[in-house]
């Protein structure tokens, strides 16, 4: 296991690893029912879409484990799932066989650009300013989910967010369990923050706060599933609209899991592994649309398992055997509410805000277009659009300030790109 994962050369240790896995595991266990759910709009039937999340997933983690050895999750995107339902289906006309074959074509576009040196030239031509923007702002929208999930933050219809009943039992278990998250992971106790999940779980179940558990749960048909899998259509191939709305799907896929695979790689202090990591997704998201799900990321999440202390591929398959068990598990994970993963998420946020320090902030052409990235991820809700306005701003305002020959050729072509699938979005 030594050799095959080099968890000494990472610091680590095989009970750290299964540890960071399974708290990977609770904070991202929530997409086996949301995500299906979401693909159901579609016309996806609900069982089909449980098992093709969880197969999805289990394959995906097992791709990123063995094939970039890090200890991150990929799961279905939320967003992107939307994207698929309400934009490509609903709104688009097309059928969820051929949402599919759209997903498999962002695939296989991302593979082109994750196998060849395109990659390396793409990322290379991000100023350092912008990279260090998306930790910022995946941070933010950590902290955000985390208070809205708890009922801490509420939506508002004057002030877009406003306070929400910090009596309730949901806020003050999820208060309380901030405090003891934070004071764990300030002594560096070991497995601190899955030891958080526990305390707060089982606050939450003392003051009758459970999950979503008390909800009966049948074993998913597998016979209905083969109506799903596979069912790639490309009827539409013929129709420029089709091939459109395809590009505009991989646009958003591949620049969003440049941003979130180059924020954990970092947290890592692992970049050289973006490469690999950017193959092993590329090639979940074509497995996707053959599984019958939409795209899938390098999850936010992840960010759980490896403050917890995974470093190597080792977390994500942990992760990723997990999901494939949930078909099982799924009655005892349902029982752990939102509040108890919520202050591990608001805790994961807040170390993701340091990264704001290696901004220069003096420098308002670099800055600018940061702190805008920053603050619109978590406002649009949306990883890629927030990156996408940053990306534009920058070469502008260099251009502007007569600086242009600043700019790589490869962030001018990105730029370009971001603002034409702006124009196809409305377009649509």
């Amino acid at each position: 296991m030594d050799k095959l994962f080099q968890l000494k050369a990472h610091g680590t240790t095989f009970g750290r690893e299964l540890s960071a896995g399974l708290i990977s595991y609770i904070t991202v266990v929530y997409i086996i029912i949301v995500n299906a759910t979401i693909l159901a709009a579609a016309g996806i039937p609900l069982e089909a879409g449980i098992i093709a999340t969880i197969l999805t997933v289990f394959a995906g983690c097992l791709l990123m484990g063995f094939w970039s050895n890090t200890p991150i999750l990929v799961i279905p995107g939320m967003g992107l799932n939307a994207m698929f339902t309400y934009t490509i289906v609903q709104s688009g006309g097309f059928t969820w066989q051929e949402a599919l074959a759209m997903v498999f074509v962002s695939g296989i576009l991302f593979m082109l650009l994750a196998f060849t040196p395109l990659a390396k030239t793409i990322i290379a031509s991000i100023p350092d300013s912008l990279k260090e923007a998306i930790t910022v702002g995946i941070g933010i929208l950590l902290i955000l989910i985390g208070f809205d999930n708890s009922g801490i933050i509420t939506s508002s219809e004057h002030t877009l967010l406003e306070i929400g009943d910090l009596s309730s039992s949901t806020a003050l278990i999820t208060l309380i369990g901030l405090i003891v998250t934070v004071v764990l992971f300030i002594k560096n106790v070991p497995g601190n923050l899955l030891l958080s999940i526990v305390f707060t779980s089982v606050l939450s179940l003392i003051f009758g706060n459970f999950g979503s558990g008390g909800v009966l749960w049948n074993m998913p048909s597998i016979g209905e599933y083969t109506s799903v899998f596979g069912q790639l259509s490309f009827a539409q191939a013929g129709n420029f609209v089709f091939w459109l709305t395809a590009f505009s799907l991989a646009m958003v896929v591949i620049f969003e899991n440049i941003g979130l695979i180059h924020g954990h790689t970092k947290m890592l202090n692992q970049t050289q592994k973006s490469k690999k990591a950017l193959q092993a997704n590329s090639i979940s998201v074509a497995t996707a649309g053959i599984f019958g799900t939409s795209p899938t990321v390098s999850s936010v999440e992840s960010a759980a398992g490896i403050a917890a202390g995974g470093r190597t591929g080792l977390t994500s398959i942990t992760t990723g055997v997990l999901f494939l068990a949930s078909i099982v598990l799924i009655p005892v994970i349902k029982v752990v509410p939102e509040s108890a993963v919520s202050p591990v998420l608001i805790l994961i946020g807040i170390l993701m805000l340091q990264n704001i320090t290696n901004i220069k902030l003096d420098d308002l052409m670099e800055s600018f277009p940061a702190l805008l990235i920053i603050v619109l991820i978590p406002l649009t809700y949306s990883i890629a659009d927030g990156m996408a306005i940053g990306f534009i701003l920058y070469p502008l305002l260099k251009l502007l300030m007569g600086k242009g020959r600043e700019i790589q050729p490869a962030l001018y072509m990105i730029a370009l790109l971001f603002l034409g699938n702006f124009v196809l979005q409305y377009a649509l």
